[in-house]
């Protein structure tokens, strides 16, 4: 069967290497800026997110199994994407120091009409950081391309006192243990 990541993210494709299938990766073609500027619950912005970007694809794909992923941080409220720039990660992690965050990952899956997503949340404590440690972290890990700004399967993970999640590979971008069970569903033979 062919299958389709609707992701041009590198993490995500190590990640769905890691099951052994063969797949193509696409650029979804979705304006996320228009979903994170509506006043919606970051959940629901995840999700529809990672439905838009697995749905955009069905017109050069209609008989594959599309995978489509989302990630949002939610800081008591505040939604944080990507940073886009080493000011921004520096000026991210100063703000979530110490604190408490939600990392929402949403993932979809259309096959044959039918659209299947699942939402992990990880939540994440930072531990208190100074800032010429988030400085020597962003040039270490350069995570401007990530939400939240930090790599956890880098050295990142130093940046934490406490982890609670499902899945850890929903960290990092694609939560595998629900979408291998989802491309099961599809009829995919996992391994």
């Amino acid at each position: 069967m062919d299958i389709v990541l609707a992701s041009t993210s590198k993490y995500r494709r190590e990640l769905l290497e890691r099951t052994g299938l063969t797949f193509r990766s696409l650029a979804p073609s979705v304006d996320e800026s228009g979903f994170q500027q509506q006043e919606l619950e970051p959940a629901t912005i995840a999700s529809l997110l990672a439905i838009a970007k697995a749905e955009s694809l069905i017109g050069l794909a209609p008989d594959a199994a599309i995978i489509g992923s989302d990630q949002v941080v939610d800081l008591d409220g505040e939604l944080l994407g990507k940073p886009g720039s080493v000011e921004g990660a520096i000026a991210q992690l100063q703000k979530m120091a110490g604190r408490e965050h939600r990392l929402i990952t949403a993932v979809a899956v259309w096959h044959q009409y039918r659209t299947r997503l699942h939402i992990e949340i990880t939540k994440l404590r930072m531990r208190p950081l100074f800032r010429h440690e988030i400085e020597r972290y962003v040039a270490f890990d350069n995570p401007i391309d990530c939400a939240g700004s930090y790599k956890i399967e880098s050295q990142g993970i130093a940046l934490f006192e406490q982890i609670d999640t499902q899945d850890y590979t929903s960290i990092i971008g694609l939560p595998l243990l629900e979408l291998v069970a989802m491309l099961r569903n599809c009829g995919i033979q996992i391994p």
